[in-house]
């Protein structure tokens, strides 16, 4: 590998090479681009830039010929994901997201497919298209296809990176279920359900209007007319369809997320009336003797049923006879 091209390209490129017609890499300064594609040999670029600077992304519309408003927004770091056609030229921006630390960090992927280069542009958290490179070089007759084909390996190792997120989310919401059907109440447990609800919700967000960017990619007439041939639409397809899957599981994980917060705050609440149910209980069994008792407490001078010898002990069988019965009472009605 020559590594002249890196020591005098910018740091925030992450790479510059040109790959021939036969697939074999070779690398390349970033000023020497246009002179590159102007040789008319066939082949492509692939250009990847890391949150890049004003002046690389201004040199690089200068080499490959890219409208002034792509260039715009592939400065910005804060678009919705879209598909537009700029002349000879498609401008994909789409969503990326990982795990840092246990949290998800979100970016963005800038892409300008044109005829004979690929540029993508990654702000925020995105991992390394290193991997989807290698993985083309490792298959050099891929690359033969052109640009789409990188293309192609930089959306599916994209959404390759969200299935962790989405794994791990549901492991999490697995390993809560034992807790969820819990009689007492934790918060820790509802805060825990809140987060994986408000996490799957921001990936949704992210996930499904890539659902629209491949299927607008695929139905593009500038890309059928020139930018992706009939071999990588069948790529793409797959691509789509992984999307799909992915989206389907963060639906169905978000409605299972929901329907836990509603079961865990039902039984909490059930629980609760069970509680409150024999403290009623207990307290009327309670009740029903200080009735009796502070009825004969009272300092009158003449109450008949006192003189008796009887009278006494026949008080401790009515009071007993009472809290039995309510005893009993309450226990047929399950309150106690």
């Amino acid at each position: 590998m020559d590594t002249a091209a890196h020591t005098v390209n910018p740091a925030c490129v992450v790479n510059c090479v040109w790959y021939d017609g036969e697939g074999r890499r070779q690398d390349l300064p970033l000023d020497q681009l246009s002179e590159k594609l102007a040789e008319g040999a066939p082949g492509f670029a692939w250009v990847g830039l890391y949150e890049p600077a004003d002046a690389v992304l201004l040199q690089l519309q200068q080499e490959l010929g890219l409208h002034p408003l792509a260039v715009e927004d592939a400065r910005n770091a804060h678009q919705r994901p879209k598909v537009e056609a700029y002349g000879d030229t498609l401008f994909l921006a789409v969503h990326t997201a990982q795990m840092v630390e246990g949290q998800i960090r979100y970016g963005e992927t800038h892409a300008f497919l044109g005829a004979r280069f690929l540029l993508t542009v990654r702000h925020g958290g995105s991992l390394s298209y290193a991997p989807a490179r290698s993985r083309m070089e490792r298959e050099p007759e891929l690359l033969t296809l052109g640009p789409a084909m990188g293309l192609y390996a930089v959306l599916d190792l994209i959404v390759d990176n969200y299935a962790p997120i989405v794994d791990e989310h549901r492991d999490t919401l697995h390993t809560l279920e034992r807790d969820i059907f819990s009689d007492t109440y934790r918060r820790a447990i509802v805060v825990r359900l809140y987060d994986l609800k408000r996490d799957l919700t921001y990936m949704r967000v992210a996930v499904s209007p890539l659902q629209d960017v491949l299927a607008q990619v695929m139905r593009s007439q500038v890309a059928q007319g020139l930018l992706i041939r009939e071999e990588v639409r069948v790529y793409l397809r797959d691509v789509h369809d992984h999307v799909l899957r992915i989206n389907d599981t963060i639906d169905t994980m978000r409605d299972m997320l929901g329907t836990a917060l509603s079961v865990n705050l039902s039984l909490v609440t059930l629980a609760q009336g069970e509680t409150v149910k024999r403290l009623g209980a207990w307290a009327a069994l309670l009740a029903a003797p200080t009735l009796v008792t502070s009825w004969y407490g009272m300092n009158f001078a003449h109450m008949p049923e006192l003189d008796p010898r009887w009278a006494y002990p026949l008080l401790i069988v009515v009071v007993a006879g009472i809290c039995i019965g309510l005893y009993r009472l309450f226990k047929r009605a399950r309150w106690l």
